[in-house]
């Protein structure tokens, strides 16, 4: 058919025009790596197991945790969350509540009684932890999921490590634990507990490999002078004591309570005295509060209980109920330098929160292993330089968080797994981060943020009731709706609607990425890649 110039086009349908061959750019559908992924220090994908949750398909959206995570209630409980902190939502009005979703979930499993199986047939191979703390549990649950069988055995009077022994109930309630360490047990896990290991050599005796995860359960001790009716006390150890000691027996701090220092562990103390009975307790800190290592929501919910903070402040001297402080000012490098200028304040115990350090003592007489600084040196495979001595948690040098511990756990595990089979896990894959900038937020509805209740501060000062509470279904689906899926597609149907060509093509079954562009038509144009709220969809040059 005879055309007038310049016009190339057919009357009728567009799909009689194969506009494909003006393109130099062909979209293509991608999967980049959400930033609360990236921050998870357990390797969680939170934007993919929100992906389920915020279709009301919980079970479904707890599986996909417990491939990384096997303590999802406690995480959602004592996470400081950094995936909040990374969240591209916070750059629109505040972060997706992930840990409160988390904590939804973990709770709904609790009491529906959902369970795991294991993931592969039994190898034969026999895996020996040493610590049930978060990152020993986590290595013996995804062990067990392997097919290997695994033995736990710990030096404590019951299982949880510092989630038990250092945290206190207000913060994580004990049948919370319980619960989900019974179903790490159930997959045939043996824990035996009250045997503690002093020689790792001879304890692998049957064994094919180990998890050294044994935590930092020993406090940091400072030379303070002191007369001889000072009491001082160790943080560490008042905690373990709330545990360990019978019901109506918990310690005796007095009315006047000052802790030294200023990580998570202090806070838990101060506020532990205050439930105790404590009139007036007092965290001292050496440096200003944005130089403080405790989180900032720790302090937020003891100041909200009364507790004091005299910062800048050292002790000098402990005696008869008084302690004599010295001020300090910052020099220019932050560290703190001596004033000369005292003052007095009025304690009858001194609780000494200064850090924590861990007995090392099972690995000394193994070659190979080395220690310095207090943490053993491993590889990036978490082997030490004995093979088939894998380690963990506290011990090794990393932030000492129970989020990060369990993520020690699921490595060595893996790669202990690798290794009694004789190969090598394969390195992840280089993945792009998906910015902001990347996505549509106008398709997006203004949605604030779910505020978790909280204890009345009445109760706070008599009870150790769980301060912060849960969501309800309705506002744990919400928040997870309020997830922008960063970097992957959830089936809007935007690029199929805008199309101008009909170059976009719905796959069955429906659903995430289940679209293909239909080359012949698509010209290129990047409208697609414009009107993805998410970010799923990138232009990239046509191949010559």
């Amino acid at each position: 058919m005879d055309r007038p110039f310049a016009i190339t086009l057919t009357v009728g349908s567009s799909l009689g025009n194969k506009t494909g061959s003006w393109r130099t750019e062909r979209p293509v559908y991608v999967r980049n790596t959400a930033p609360c992924g990236a921050a998870c220090p357990a390797g969680e994908d939170p934007q993919a197991w929100l992906y389920h949750a915020e279709e009301g398909d919980y079970e479904a959206a707890w599986r996909a945790i417990m491939e990384v995570n096997p303590l999802p209630a406690v995480i959602g409980r004592v996470c400081y969350h950094p995936c909040e902190t990374a969240c591209n939502r916070v750059q629109i009005d505040e972060a997706v509540g992930i840990n409160a979703v988390e904590r939804f979930l973990g709770d709904e499993a609790i009491k529906r009684r959902w369970t795991v199986e294991r993931s592969r047939p039994a190898t034969g191979k026999r895996v020996l932890v040493v610590g049930a703390g978060p990152s020993g549990l986590s290595a013996a649950y995804h062990l067990a999921r392997l097919g290997h069988a695994v033995e736990v055995r710990d030096a404590g009077p019951a299982a949880g490590g510092m989630m038990r022994f250092g945290i206190p109930r207000y913060r994580l309630p004990r049948e919370v634990l319980d619960a989900e360490i019974q179903r790490i047990l159930g997959l045939d896990v043996i824990l035996r507990l009250n045997e503690k290991v002093d020689d790792l050599a001879a304890a692998m005796e049957g064994f094919d490999a180990a998890v050294v995860a044994v935590g930092a359960h020993l406090g940091k001790r400072a030379y303070i002078p002191a007369g001889s009716a000072a009491r001082m006390l160790d943080a560490v150890a008042v905690l373990r004591e709330m545990e360990t000691r019978p019901p109506g027996e918990a310690p005796q701090l007095g009315r006047r309570v000052a802790v030294y220092g200023g990580g998570n562990t202090a806070f838990d103390a101060a506020r532990t005295a205050k439930r105790l009975g404590a009139e007036e307790s007092v965290v001292v800190y050496r440096r200003t509060r944005d130089r403080m290592p405790a989180h900032d929501s720790e302090l937020q919910e003891a100041l909200a209980e009364g507790v004091l903070v005299k910062w800048l402040s050292t002790v000098r001297h402990a005696d008869g109920g008084k302690l004599m402080l010295e001020k300090m000012e910052l020099d220019d490098s932050g560290f703190p330098q001596p004033t000369g200028e005292l003052e007095e304040l009025e304690a009858d115990s001194l609780v000494l929160a200064l850090g924590q350090e861990s007995d090392l003592g099972l690995l000394e007489r193994l070659d190979g292993v080395e220690i310095a600084d207090g943490v053993v040196r491993v590889g990036t495979d978490l082997m030490t330089g004995r093979a088939g001595v894998f380690c963990g948690g506290d011990i090794v040098p990393a932030e000492r968080t129970v989020t990060t511990a369990i993520g020690h756990g699921r490595t060595a595990a893996a790669h202990i797994d690798a290794w009694l089979r004789g190969t090598r896990v394969a390195p992840a894959e280089p993945a792009k981060p998906a910015e902001l900038s990347a996505l549509n937020p106008w398709y997006y509805d203004d949605a604030p943020r779910t505020v978790q209740p909280e204890l009345e501060r009445a109760r706070r000062a008599s009870t150790f009731d769980e301060v912060v509470g849960g969501l309800d279904e309705s506002t744990a689906l919400f928040e997870a709706r309020r997830c922008l899926s960063c970097g992957s597609c959830f089936a809007c149907d935007n690029c199929y609607g805008v199309c101008p060509d009909n170059a976009v093509l719905k796959l069955e079954p429906g659903g995430a990425y289940a679209y293909a562009f239909d080359l012949d038509y698509c010209k290129g144009c990047g409208l697609c890649v414009q009107e993805c709220p998410c970010g799923a969809i990138e232009m990239e040059p046509e191949p010559i």
